[in-house]
């Protein structure tokens, strides 16, 4: 009489692969859901004898799951435009934790901020990464939770260097002038207007004075001089002196209490002078300085290689922190915890952390998440062999069944 034990062996293995095969089905649509495979082993054998020849004679009990491996294949990457969330392409996983300080790992990127502007899971869970401070990041520190405060200040840069691409009109009289403001920026993030004037002294001569309000170094009446010089240019328009950059330029005893202003005019660009004569109406085209007042967040996004870059209200962007990737020796050690997320143990090894596009991680796209990797057409195949194979060991089962009722007939 047939053992039922082995057919029913297969009906328990079959029924786990047909849950599994439904669970990557209902979680076609899940972000950074990996696809679970199950594969089948075989149970211990009874040794029955041997052959003539010596050969064993072995019946087996039956079947067994022997692993259920996560596909750690790529998911695709679906553009969302919101700056919190990230997809990774490749190797690695993000680096969360929870309110009770335990660690988790997982592939979903569809973050947010909460109410203390922390960068945090769907499920609440803040995410890690590293630090910045002044913009600069320090990956050598150890993983801290994200915060993106729309509070964050850019600090103002005082200017150190004006540029002006300037026509002076080749047909100006003696006396005739040309003025030209420039905002430039103090070291408390204070604008102060400087007026460069020119005045046509002769034929391809010029002199310039740049001045200050008043007001703005603490004095009165009319504006005050920072420095004069002059200008000459050869019969082709070019400037012949000065032939460097004009140093020196000094505004001191700042009203607002700001360092004192030293400026240096870069009258020339890569060799070439910014400052011309010719037959044209006096003017400027551009101008350009290196200072910038204050701050405030107003707009951020996260770099290939994990960099949250903030924009600020003054034009400046600096980096806010940098996001942590994490990877396993065994990414099948893992222990599913639900949610997407993963926790370590013995067979998946520590998590080494890292920056992303480094260590054999993968890069972040920013703005992005990554699918679900399941495959409808693969696990409409998997549950036919499925199905067919729990309906083989079904009649197995009804097939022993009849043997059995057979049996018990003979003894009637």
């Amino acid at each position: 009489m047939g053992n039922f034990s082995v057919p029913l062996s297969g009906l328990t293995a079959e029924s786990t692969a047909l849950s599994a095969i439904a669970n990557n089905l209902s979680n076609q649509n899940t972000t950074g859901y990996k696809d679970t495979s199950v594969l089948f082993s075989d149970l211990f054998y009874q040794n029955l004898g041997t052959t003539g020849a010596g050969d064993p004679i072995q019946l087996g009990a039956g079947t067994q799951v022997g692993s259920m491996p996560s596909l750690f294949t790529q998911g695709s990457i679906s553009a969302t435009g919101v700056p919190t969330d990230a997809a990774i392409q490749g190797s690695g996983f993000f680096v969360v934790q929870n309110s009770s300080g335990a660690i988790d790992y997982t592939r979903a990127g569809d973050f947010s901020l909460d109410a203390n502007n922390n960068l945090v899971t769907s499920d609440g869970q803040q995410v890690l990464g590293y630090p910045a401070v002044n913009g600069v990041v320090n990956t050598g520190a150890g993983v801290v939770p994200l915060q993106l405060s729309t509070g964050t200040l850019s600090p103002p840069t005082a200017t150190t260097s004006v540029q002006m691409t300037t026509n002076l009109n080749a047909a100006a009289n003696v006396g005739d002038t040309f003025s030209t403001p420039v905002t430039v920026y103090d070291s408390l993030g204070a604008s102060h207007t400087l007026t460069f004037t020119y005045t046509n002294t002769g034929p391809e001569t010029w002199s310039y004075n740049i001045t200050i309000p008043a007001a703005d170094v603490g004095a009165t009446g009319n504006p005050v001089s920072l420095g004069t010089g002059n200008l000459t240019f050869d019969n082709n328009g070019n400037l012949l002196t000065p032939a460097a950059n004009v140093t020196g330029i000094t505004a001191t005893g700042l009203a607002d209490g700001a360092a004192n202003l030293n400026l240096t005019w870069d009258l020339y660009s890569n060799g070439s002078p910014l400052l011309t004569q010719v037959g044209a109406a006096s003017s400027t085209s551009a101008t350009n300085q290196d200072g910038s007042a204050s701050g405030s967040l107003v707009s951020f996004s996260i770099g290939s290689d994990g960099t949250i870059a903030g924009t600020f209200s003054n034009g400046e962007t600096q980096a806010l922190g940098q996001l942590a990737l994490a990877n396993f020796a065994n990414p099948n050690g893992l222990q599913l915890d639900g949610n997407t997320n993963y926790s370590p143990t013995l067979a998946s090894g520590a998590a080494v952390n890292g920056v992303p596009g480094t260590g054999g991680l993968g890069t972040i796209s920013g703005g992005a998440l990554e699918l679900s990797n399941v495959d409808i057409a693969t696990e409409f195949a998997n549950l036919i062999v499925a199905q067919r194979g729990y309906e083989a060991d079904a009649k197995a089962v009804t097939t022993f069944d009849q043997i059995a009722q057979d049996t018990i007939a003979m003894k009637q």
